[in-house]
């Protein structure tokens, strides 16, 4: 069997005696930034819906905007912590203008916000596997709120849940940057975003997971075994640099073609994990081969990897990420 689904090691696992890694009461903070491209919104400046999504040029509002407009923005997602992804971004909201020095159509408020907002991201990657989504609410504009990431400037939004690889999350996002769209109508047709063109923006995510990716852990260490035999990777037999190894892990999420909620993962077909995965060992990315459902085990997964060559000898951190979430590390040897 070539290296990409290789080691399906029978001999190595009673998967049931093996535990997580992490055992974590509260899994740690993930921050996801999130680029977007492409992006326009539109403004229901009219409310004559034969004219909606019409006009295939470009059309600016017929008035300025105050509050109680509605709009809804899309735009296309192009990266996740500077890794390339496809997705879609959409939001739609009414525009309130709160400011503590109200002008005429704007609304008065002790502090400074501009739209009541529902937000959605939804992430694929680059082939077209669909990863997850993940959506917010709240308020935009204005400064961040406490314990926010450093990077965001502005917006106060809570996200509420996710589908896929981000079912449960929950936690804050806001603005990195906001970019600079044009004041778009609802006559403009919307196939013709891309070709008219329009603005760029980015958000930082500050994730709280249920779950984290965690490699199994048992009486003699962790659950890193070489590929090559399905022996247990340890002190008396260390891995090698550029060896293949498979690790076994819980907490990767969904994968395809799928299984129903709760059930064992099938062998035929192998279920592979739908969620980018990224195995660092030592400080260096490896280059991973496979990742799937163990066959017969409920979320119990293989991940097939090379071992870095810049890898240094002794005891060597592993850690594994599933859709940019970490679990914790753990060591093995290596020679």
């Amino acid at each position: 069997m070539k290296e990409t689904t290789k080691a399906l090691c029978a001999g190595l696992l009673a998967l049931a005696t093996w535990s997580r890694s992490g055992q974590a009461e509260t899994p740690g903070a993930t921050s996801l930034r999130i680029d977007i491209a492409n992006y326009q919104s539109y403004t229901y400046d009219v409310f004559d819906i034969q004219k909606f999504a019409t006009a295939p040029v470009a059309s600016t509002l017929t008035q300025p905007g105050r509050a109680f407009d509605f709009f809804v923005i899309f735009g296309d997602i192009v990266a996740v912590n500077g890794k390339p992804v496809k997705g879609l971004w959409t939001a739609r909201g009414t525009t309130l203008f709160f400011e503590p020095n109200a002008v005429p159509g704007h609304s008065i408020a002790d502090l400074t916000r501009g739209n009541v907002i529902d937000m959605y991201w939804e992430i694929l990657q680059v082939d077209g596997t669909p990863i997850g989504t993940l959506a917010a609410s709240g308020l935009t504009r204005g400064s961040p709120p406490p314990g926010a990431p450093l990077a965001q400037t502005g917006d106060n939004l809570t996200i509420i849940g996710g589908t896929g690889a981000f079912l449960g999350v929950r936690g804050q996002a806001g603005v990195i940057d906001l970019g600079s769209p044009r004041q778009t109508s609802v006559v403009e047709d919307p196939a013709s975003r891309r070709t008219i063109g329009g603005a760029k923006r980015s958000y930082v995510l500050h994730l709280l997971p249920m779950s984290t990716p965690e490699i199994l852990v048992g009486q003699n260490g962790p659950a890193v075994a070489h590929a090559s035999d399905g022996s247990l990777v340890t002190t008396t037999k260390p891995a090698q640099a550029g060896e293949i190894l498979s690790l076994y892990a819980s907490g990767l999420g969904p994968t395809f073609p799928g299984i129903d909620p709760g059930q064992p993962f099938t062998a035929d077909p192998l279920q592979v994990v739908s969620s980018p995965l990224e195995v660092i060992v030592g400080g260096a990315s490896a280059s991973v081969f496979y990742a799937g459902g163990y066959p017969g085990a409920v979320n119990a997964y293989q991940v097939n990897f090379r071992v870095p060559d810049a890898v240094q000898p002794g005891m060597a951190n592993i850690q594994l990420s599933a859709a940019w979430i970490a679990g914790s590390q753990v060591k093995i040897a290596v020679h």
